[in-house]
């Protein structure tokens, strides 16, 4: 446990996202009074609509891998206090052309710390049976990723913490305005020593000023879940397509990665526009979560693009076969990311007031480490 013991001091967290809760835990095991508020009834923004991926995959080797490590075991510490389903199931990427499975060898190569491998067709078949055989010529395996529910266990997770630690949550209550130590909504008002600002998006109507001068943009993704596979038919590992190679930072170790960037851009040009790479999860009901796209902007077109889910189901196809392949539901989501590079913002507004924000789509593989680190006091930029 880091960081110094509160010495009987207050805190509030507004926001019961994964942010949130992972920044009530930091200050729980601290010996902090931490209250939650939260504008809705429940936890409905991003922190549950995604894939339940813990993903150190993507993350690059040094701070970011070790704290999506780190957040990992925190994750395992709290799902088995809150009771929730949870495996360690690893991860699949495969490979249909020999640009892929290049990038494939020489990301473990230089892969000092991880636990990869790359696999011949044959192994990885026997690590899934819903990959697609047809050309196949093998994948990355690594042992490091876990799926959760992200609706099952963001919906959980506060029970947890006021059983074991004593955290106090406000439901249903908008906070509209922090004037420190002072939080304010309509006529009631709460106060305490530490405030954090851990509200997604809506960080930009407390601090409309300093969201504008930061460097984020929102980022809205869909996504579809199939129904409950039949007969408790599991997948394995959560999959995913060459696509993602191009998507996620980590790979940029293997050097051939620009190479194979410039034939998706030709061949998948339309793909990319949208910002898609696809993947599959299932969860502890069998059901399986399938996505993504990525639009960047301020203000998005409200209504999902159907195109866009066709596209991933295509592509979906082209790596992967279900026993069902029935889609039972679909969304959208919107979080915050960083326009600079950076993999979060963490800022003080004015004395006493953190805001953690724009973790983008990292918000399940980093949220723990990193909260965990700004509250015990370790964080760097």
């Amino acid at each position: 446990m880091n960081g110094v013991k509160s010495m009987g001091k207050s805190a509030i967290v507004i926001g019961a996202g994964i942010v949130g809760l992972a920044t009530a835990r930091a200050l729980a095991i601290r010996g902090y009074q931490v209250t939650v508020i939260e504008r809705s009834s429940k936890a409905v923004g991003a922190s549950i609509r995604n894939f339940g991926m813990v993903w150190p995959i993507g993350q690059p080797e040094g701070k970011l891998y070790e704290r999506a490590l780190h957040a990992k075991s925190i994750w395992k510490e709290v799902l088995a206090g809150a009771k929730c389903w949870s495996q360690e199931a690893g991860s699949l990427h495969m490979a249909y052309q020999e640009d892929e499975l290049e990038v494939i060898r020489q990301f473990v190569e230089v892969s000092a710390y991880r636990p990869v491998a790359c696999l011949d067709a044959a192994g990885t078949l026997a690590k899934s049976p819903a990959v697609n055989p047809d050309g196949l010529l093998g994948s990355l395996y690594s042992a490091d990723e876990m799926i959760v529910d992200p609706r099952e266990a963001i919906a959980a997770i506060p029970g947890y913490l006021q059983a074991t630690f004593g955290v106090t949550f406000i439901w249903d209550t908008a906070i509209s305005q922090v004037a420190y130590p002072t939080v304010i909504s309509g006529s009631k008002s709460w106060s305490a020593d530490e405030i954090f600002v851990c509200s997604g998006q809506d960080f930009e109507t407390l601090y409309p000023q300093q969201f504008s001068a930061a460097p984020l943009t929102k980022c809205k993704l869909q996504m579809m879940r199939l129904e409950a596979q039949p007969d408790d038919w599991r997948i394995g590992p959560a999959l995913c397509g060459g696509l993602s190679f191009i998507h996620y930072h980590g790979f940029k170790a293997a050097a051939s990665l620009p190479g194979l960037k410039a034939r998706y851009e030709r061949e998948y040009a339309e793909y990319l526009k949208w910002g898609i790479h696809v993947m599959a999860s299932q969860n502890g009901l069998g059901e399986i979560t399938v996505g993504d796209s990525h639009e960047y902007a301020l203000t998005f077109d409200p209504f999902d693009r159907e195109f866009i889910n066709t596209m991933i189901l295509d592509y979906l196809g082209t790596f992967a076969q279900f026993k069902s392949p029935k889609v039972f539901q679909s969304w959208h989501g919107i979080y915050p990311k960083m326009t600079n590079g950076a993999t979060e913002l963490v800022m003080t507004p004015e004395s006493g007031v953190t805001i953690i924000n724009g973790l983008g789509g990292n918000g399940m593989t980093l949220s723990f480490g990193l909260c965990d680190e700004v509250v015990g006091g370790t964080y760097r930029i």
